[in-house]
């Protein structure tokens, strides 16, 4: 008898059995082996078709919605897929290759590393502008200050008509999301932190959002833009096809997911580190050299759709569909060995929708995917004050230490050291003028002009960074409360707008965990905190409450806060000086 192939689930075997006795015996034999029944159906040319089971590949294995599929594939598919993956990979960051480049030599204008130029002379400046690095801290500050208050992040407000039942509902779902985030999720205070410092630079930066089955808890961790690689043709992160999440993994790490179960158990040899150029870049201003043993995983994390063999999507005629299904791929990037593979889509969802992880944090919105930052925005400004700074400091340094010709036969004690202030050198000169001796080269001083120019540079810059001092009150004060309030909204316009994506992207953020608590917590979770015990519900995650950012989105600063308050104040007076100088004139009126 043929020998039965049971390496996939859901196919068709052709097996060629010349007698019906033969067959008999083969579907004794299959039902032996597999607990589950197993199909066989006699053609007309003798043969059989045997219907696997998926559950009879492996009765011990725990076949789970969410377990690893790839324990019950074959070499042979397992590698053509991370093949496939990996090359896909490989296109998607060709594809942004100018979008790395620049960003890379934007990263030069933050100065934090002094160059040491020998042109167009040996110690001309190497300073940098701080225009874009200011921009960028005041930034970072800012908004750390007004997304992340000391109290916690999240506010909740009710849907519908509100009800004793869910105020206390909201309330328990704000204490307890601010708990997560402040107290029990170590890493979101110091990752949005940096998540921050990063946005304006890139663009660009993402969250992912999920739960970490070693620490047995809700993570939302800090995805740099070059860490993420999409398709050329992606628009957003909900329509997209393919999303690949780079995460760098040491020895032990790794192993500890393989004997928890997470990974498959195979050898895996790590590799030297590929950084992309961006990371070189980044690790070069940090002041960070890689060593010659750094030995790292690769970990190519792939959120894509795939018609996987032996697990087709099935029509209600129970004939495959050839619709692609949402599967989260893990690969191993140096030997493309595919470590899992996990369905991406909830537990009985009949349309089988992708389940996101990530969310989109956007500085400016670009053309494309990825969004635009500081360095594409200001970038040529930074350029050309640094240019200009560079150019004074050289005049003036050329205009101290001045440079010309001398008449040969001049001979000079110790000429090739430099003359000190308040010292006299002795020359020996054949006779005449001493001065007639020597020609100064003609360098001028520092010109107004050109520092008037790098003026206007940086004052361009700081304008659209919104990074300059209001002017409110260093105005008129007599002025009236609508020019006032015109020039508070036409300094604040462009961030104002960038606080209101950081809001919206936060609110994804925060219902992305929602997800996560609904699905993880127990019915009643109780948790201590300072003064006592609170105790949070499984089923207050529903849709009666909505979970927000405490800062408002149409807000972004004390300054502006205090300032809208002086205006208000000052409307308010005005107003009630009309009406109390209509009162007068209405009572005058009937005296007369």
């Amino acid at each position: 008898m043929a020998e039965i192939d049971k390496s996939l689930p859901n196919v068709k075997q052709t097996l060629n059995i010349p007698n019906p006795q033969d067959v008999a015996i083969a579907e004794q034999e299959v039902q032996q082996d597999v607990e589950n029944p197993v199909d066989v159906q006699q053609n007309e040319d003798g043969s059989v078709d045997i219907n696997f089971d998926p559950m009879a590949m492996n009765p011990g294995q725990d076949m789970g919605h969410y377990s690893n599929l790839a324990e019950l594939l074959p070499d042979d598919v397992l590698d053509r897929l991370g093949s496939k993956l990996h090359q896909d990979y490989s296109d998607y960051k060709t594809s942004r290759k100018d979008w790395e480049r620049a960003y890379t030599t934007g990263l030069d204008l933050l100065g934090f590393n002094y160059d040491d130029r020998s042109e167009p002379f040996k110690g001309a400046s190497g300073a940098t502008h701080p225009v874009l690095a200011e921009a960028v801290t005041q930034f970072q500050a800012l908004a750390y200050k007004e997304l992340l208050p000391a109290e916690g992040p999240v506010r909740t407000q009710i849907i519908g008509l509100p009800t004793p039942d869910k105020e206390q509902q909201s309330q328990r779902v704000k204490s307890f999301m601010n708990y997560q985030l402040m107290d029990q999720m170590k890493e979101y205070e110091p990752e949005f932190d940096q998540m921050l410092f990063n946005l304006p630079l890139a663009g660009s930066t993402f969250k992912k959002v999920y739960y970490d089955e070693l620490m047995q808890r809700a993570v939302s961790k800090f995805v740099p833009a070059d860490d993420l690689v999409v398709p050329y043709t992606a628009t957003s992160l909900d329509d997209c096809e393919s999303i690949i999440h780079v995460v760098r993994m040491s020895e032990n790490e790794l192993r500890k997911q393989q004997v928890g179960g997470f990974y498959r158990d195979i050898e895996v040899n790590p590799t030297h580190i590929n950084e992309t150029e961006a990371e070189k870049k980044e690790r070069a201003l940090e002041g960070v050299s890689k060593g010659r043993d750094e030995r790292m995983y690769s970990i190519l994390e792939c959120h894509v759709n795939v018609d996987l063999e032996g697990f087709e999507d099935v029509g209600q005629n129970g004939e495959p569909t050839g619709i692609k299904l949402p599967y989260i791929v893990t690969l191993e990037e140096g030997t493309r060995k595919i470590l899992s593979i996990r369905r991406n889509y909830e537990v009985g969802d009949p349309l089988k929708n992708k389940i996101n992880y990530f969310v989109h944090f956007k500085f400016l919105p670009g053309l494309g995917f990825y969004g635009f930052g500081l360095i594409h925005m200001i970038g040529g400004l930074s350029r050309t004050a640094t240019a200009a700074l560079r150019q004074l400091l050289d005049a003036g340094t050329l205009s101290n230490l001045p440079a010309g010709f001398k008449m040969r036969g001049i001979k000079m004690r110790d000429e090739a050291q430099s003359i000190q202030p308040g010292e006299f050198r002795d020359v020996d000169a054949p006779g005449g003028n001493l001065k007639d001796a020597f020609m100064m080269l003609p360098f001028k001083e520092p010109s107004a002009t050109l520092l008037q120019l790098m003026g206007v540079v940086v004052q361009a810059g700081q304008r659209f960074a919104s990074i300059a001092d209001l002017q409110v009150g260093d105005g008129n004060q007599q002025a009236a409360v609508g020019t006032t309030v015109a020039m508070l909204e036409r300094g604040s316009r462009v961030m104002s707008a960038i606080h209101k994506r950081l809001y919206a992207a936060m609110k994804k953020e925060f219902g992305l965990l929602a997800r996560i608590f609904k699905l993880y917590l127990p019915p009643i979770y109780p948790y201590d905190v300072v003064g006592g015990q609170r105790q949070i519900k499984q089923l207050d995650f529903d849709d009666r409450v909505d979970i927000l950012p405490v800062a408002d989105p149409n807000i972004f600063s004390q300054t502006q806060r205090i300032s809208l308050a002086q205006t208000e104040l000052q409307l308010a007076d005005c107003c009630s000086g009309e009406k109390l100088l209509r009162t007068h004139k209405f009572n005058g009126t009937r005296a007369n």
